[in-house]
C-alpha cells in the first residue's frame, strides 16, 4: 500500500522498520521538528526522522497543521492510508480524512483502559497484570476510534518501563502489518462506554518516594518510573534514583536500610537491584555499594 507515516520517538521506530520491510510505499514520513537536546542544545532530529533519512525516505515536520498549505501537501501524497504511532499532535478532520482508507494508530493500552500520554506507565503504576496494543481507526477525539485488533501481553514483576515500551513496540509492528494485510475485511469494534481511563503524562513531581506507602505501591513507582523520570530519593543529601527494585517481607522504620540495600516501606520493603548516583550512569547494586557507604540504620527521605 502508498502509506504515509506519521510518528517521533524511538517507540515508534520498529513500526517504520516493518512497514519497509513488508514492501509498503512510505510516501513520507512525518514527525515532530528537531529540538535542543543535550549540552551544546544543538537541534536534534527525532529518532523516527534519523532512521527515516537513514532510509532515504522523504521527512516532513509541520509544527502543526493550521497552515493549509500543510494540510493540501499532507492530501497531495495520494496516500491509501496514514499510519500513525506516537506521533504527538492531534490530527485535526482534514488530515484524517485525508488519505483513501483514513488513519489508523497504534496505541499501546488495552483501550479504552489508558487512553492518552503515559499508557505504559500507568499500566505499571496502578498494578495491571496485563496490557497490549491496539491498532485503532483514529477520529477528532483523543484516542476514542473504533479498536480494528487488539494483541495482549502479561506484565510481570520484573517488567519497567523500558522493558513493556520495547516488548510493545514490536508487538504494535507485527500487529500493523497484519493489519494492512486485512484492512478492507476489518470489522471496527466501537469502544465500550465503562472503563475508560487516561493517562495522563507523568510529572517529575510523582518520582520522590514516599516511604510510608505499602512496598508493592513503591515496587511499581521504581519499575513504572524507569528509566524516566526515575525515582528517587536521598541519603545524607544525595538524590538517588532507583530503577529495578522486588518486594521482599522484612520490616523496619519507614525509609530504614535494612540490609545491604533493602529499605523498609509503611508495609514490607523494597530489595533494591539497579540504581543510579548523582552524575553516574544506572548500575546494579554490586557496583553501586563499592562506593556507597550504607550501613543498616541509614535513612533514605
Amino acid at each position: 500500500m502508498r502509506v504515509i507515516f506519521m510518528g517521533s520517538p524511538e517507540f515508534s521506530v520498529p513500526v517504520l522498520d516493518a512497514l519497509v520491510e513488508a514492501g509498503h510505499e512510505i510516501a513520507c514520513v512525518y514527525c515532530q521538528p528537531p529540538r535542543p537536546a543535550g549540552r551544546g542544545k544543538k537541534d536534534r532530529p527525532t529518532p523516527v526522522q534519523a532512521r527515516a533519512e537513514e532510509l532515504g525516505l522523504p521527512v516532513r515536520h509541520p509544527v502543526n497543521f493550521k497552515d493549509p498549505a500543510d494540510v493540501a501537501d499532507f492530501a497531495a501524497l495520494n496516500a491509501e492510508i496514514a499510519v500513525v504511532v506516537a506521533y504527538g499532535l492531534l490530527l485535526p478532520q482534514s488530515i484524517l480524512d485525508a488519505p483513501e482508507l483514513g488513519c489508523i494508530n497504534i496505541h499501546a493500552s488495552l483501550l479504552p483502559r489508558w487512553r492518552g500520554a503515559a499508557p505504559i506507565h500507568r499500566a505499571i503504576l496502578e498494578g495491571d497484570n496485563k496490557t497490549g496494543v491496539c491498532i485503532m481507526q483514529m477520529e477528532a477525539g483523543l484516542d476514542t476510534g473504533p479498536v480494528l485488533m487488539v494483541d495482549e501481553t502479561v506484565i510481570s514483576d520484573e517488567d519497567t518501563t523500558s522493558t513493556l515500551h520495547d516488548r510493545l513496540s514490536l508487538l504494535g509492528a507485527s500487529l500493523v502489518v497484519e493489519a494492512l494485510e486485512d484492512i478492507i475485511d476489518l470489522v471496527p469494534a466501537p469502544q465500550p462506554e465503562t472503563g475508560v481511563t487516561y493517562a495522563k503524562k507523568i510529572d517529575k513531581s510523582e518520582a520522590h518516594i514516599d516511604w510510608t506507602r505499602p512496598a508493592a505501591e513503591i515496587d511499581r513507582q521504581i519499575r513504572g518510573l524507569s528509566p524516566f523520570p526515575g525515582a528517587w530519593a536521598t541519603l545524607n543529601g544525595e538524590r538517588i534514583k532507583f530503577h529495578m527494585s522486588r518486594v521482599t517481607e522484612c520490616a523496619g522504620a519507614p525509609g530504614e536500610v535494612i540490609g545491604d540495600f533493602t529499605i523498609a516501606c509503611g508495609e514490607g520493603a523494597v530489595e533494591i537491584l539497579t540504581a543510579q548516583r548523582e552524575g553516574k550512569r544506572a548500575m546494579p547494586v554490586a557496583e553501586i555499594l563499592k562506593g556507597l557507604d550504607l550501613p543498616e540504620g541509614s535513612r533514605f527521605e
